[in-house]
């Protein structure tokens, strides 16, 4: 019966929607300068993707996966990543469903009307098309996620997939949202505000050679190094910290207390990831803490062996880019502490 009724909405929403049909490519992601005069944010709102693919049959664009992507409305949207819905949310949008991170991740306050359709990593497809969305935004990253891409299409509900690695492509994504929201004003309050705030960490710290630093990911059952690859890593390198990850291939392969020894890092930074952060520093204290060796470490004997904040280093900080930059800078720059801020 259920695979019936299914099969029913599918047929109704394919005969309510109309199919894609023009394919205009985004260009790469990058930074927009640093403005807030009404003549620089008009060039910067020209210049985003979603200004330059818009026309009178609605919104073109190319997502993160390559596909085209054809928008005529998006007043009924689902995201399928809680950091995605935020960002959303952000732009002043309203959603009609979301999965279960945003809110027991996220803690976000989605309101009564919006539909949980699953969880990020296994969105429920049938509980989606009966929501009728005519849009859903999906994370590039995902598995789970972007095997629903041929299902979509056959359902014909318009989707695009995003990819947020660093503060470039969260500012574009919301450039573009706003854009669709029509809230130019949210744009420059939770984006070139944030710009702002980065681009002074990275003024303040331009001149600097970072020391070297291990960054590990660590969950309930193991920890892996990190490079540039990581938000986090990405942080890091545009803080011009030595992140021995970027330049040790061994260390990404497998983590090991002689190899970590060798290095000598003058910091260790740990983000942990999963339901439980204290299981994953009992892995940590299992596996490393425990051998007598770990205390000799520099980072350890300078009180430089430090957790993250998750919602800063594991989770897309979003709104909050700007503080992740300058906790970052404030560990490897101490002396910048006060500049900073």
């Amino acid at each position: 019966m259920k695979k019936i009724l299914s099969q029913v909405l599918c047929l109704l929403f394919l005969l309510c929607l109309t199919g894609c049909a023009l394919n205009r490519e985004a260009p790469p992601a990058g930074q927009p300068p640093v403005s807030s005069s009404e003549e620089e944010l008009s060039s910067l709102k020209e210049s985003s993707p979603a200004a330059e693919a818009a026309g009178e049959d609605g919104l073109h664009f190319t997502d993160a996966l390559g596909y085209p992507v054809h928008l005529k409305s998006y007043e009924r949207v689902i995201s399928l990543y809680g950091s995605f819905a935020e960002t959303w949310m952000l732009a002043g949008g309203t959603l009609a469903g979301t999965t279960s991170d945003a809110i027991e991740e996220r803690g976000l306050a989605v309101g009564e009307n919006t539909a949980i359709v699953g969880t990020v990593k296994e969105p429920n497809l049938e509980e989606i098309i009966a929501l009728a969305p005519d849009f859903v935004i999906l994370s590039a990253d995902i598995a789970g996620q972007a095997a629903l891409h041929e299902s979509l299409v056959t359902a014909d509900i318009p989707h695009a997939y995003y990819r947020v690695d660093a503060f470039s492509d969260y500012l574009q994504m919301l450039s573009q949202f706003c854009e669709m929201t029509g809230r130019e004003d949210l744009y420059e309050q939770n984006g070139l505000r944030i710009q702002k705030q980065v681009d002074q960490v990275l003024e303040l710290t331009k001149d600097k050679t970072g020391p070297s630093v291990l960054l590990l990911r660590a969950f309930s059952s193991g920890v892996k190094a990190k490079g540039a690859d990581n938000l986090a890593g990405v942080i890091l390198r545009d803080l011009h910290a030595d992140n021995l990850a970027d330049r040790q291939e061994s260390l990404l392969e497998d983590v090991s207390l002689e190899e970590i020894i060798a290095c000598d890092p003058e910091i260790i930074l740990i983000v942990t990831m999963g339901a439980s952060e204290e299981k994953a520093m009992d892995f940590m204290a299992q596996r490393f803490e425990s051998d007598p060796a770990w205390a000799g470490l520099s980072a350890v004997q300078s009180g430089r062996y430090l957790l993250l904040p998750k919602e800063l280093f594991h989770y897309k900080p979003n709104a909050r880019w700007g503080e992740s930059y300058a906790y970052l800078a404030k560990i490897l720059y101490p002396e910048l502490a006060a500049e900073i801020g």
